[in-house]
């Protein structure tokens, strides 16, 4: 979910230091789970071998420099793609770890193959998000006094960007800007 919030990021770069920056701490909270030895540089060498994430993620980033509308497109596509990525990424790690696979045994050309079959059904699955959410829109917009907003998401929010800030992800222009668009839905 987080992975395909990050795709929204109106800044075309930061976007992908986002979802990079979720999923690494994704595996490195696996490699927790499993009790395996993380090691960031590993992590990021394994993520860019399998995932292509630059050139898979480079049509739809394009896309965001268009003024208005772009940025809007550019965003669903590639909120949908980095949900997909991420939650390929987290299914070919979980097997990988639950076989007794480490870092140092992680192949990536022989990983290849589940990895993009989870990432089409990814693909599915993050669709399948982002249509729930958007008839939940729908459906505020058409009775705002009926839609609920959960404090405690908003805080949350605002603390993950805060963080994202904090780790460089983030300028203080971006921050402020995508702090005013929660705090203002």
């Amino acid at each position: 979910m987080w992975s395909m919030g990050a795709g929204f990021i109106p800044v075309p770069i930061a976007d992908v230091f986002a979802v990079s920056a979720i999923q690494l701490d994704m595996i490195r909270q696996m490699c927790n789970l499993y009790e395996v030895n993380y090691k960031q540089t590993e992590g990021k060498a394994v993520i860019s071998s399998l995932t292509g994430s630059v050139i898979a993620r480079v049509g739809a980033r394009a896309v965001k420099f268009i003024p208005g509308v772009g940025s809007v497109i550019g965003g669903v596509t590639l909120a949908v793609l980095s949900g997909a990525s991420t939650y390929a990424l987290g299914e070919v790690f979980k097997k990988h770890f639950e076989t007794g696979g480490t870092f140092l045994d992680f192949d990536p050309a022989r990983l290849k193959k589940m990895y993009d079959e989870m990432f089409e059904k990814g693909k599915t699955y993050a669709k399948k998000i982002k249509n729930e959410q958007a008839k939940t829109e729908v459906e505020a917009m058409q009775d705002p006094e009926t839609a609920s907003v959960n404090p405690g998401d908003i805080v949350k929010r605002l603390r993950d960007l805060a963080n994202m800030q904090k780790e460089g992800l983030l300028s203080a222009e971006e921050f402020e800007l995508l702090k005013k668009r929660i705090v203002e839905n």
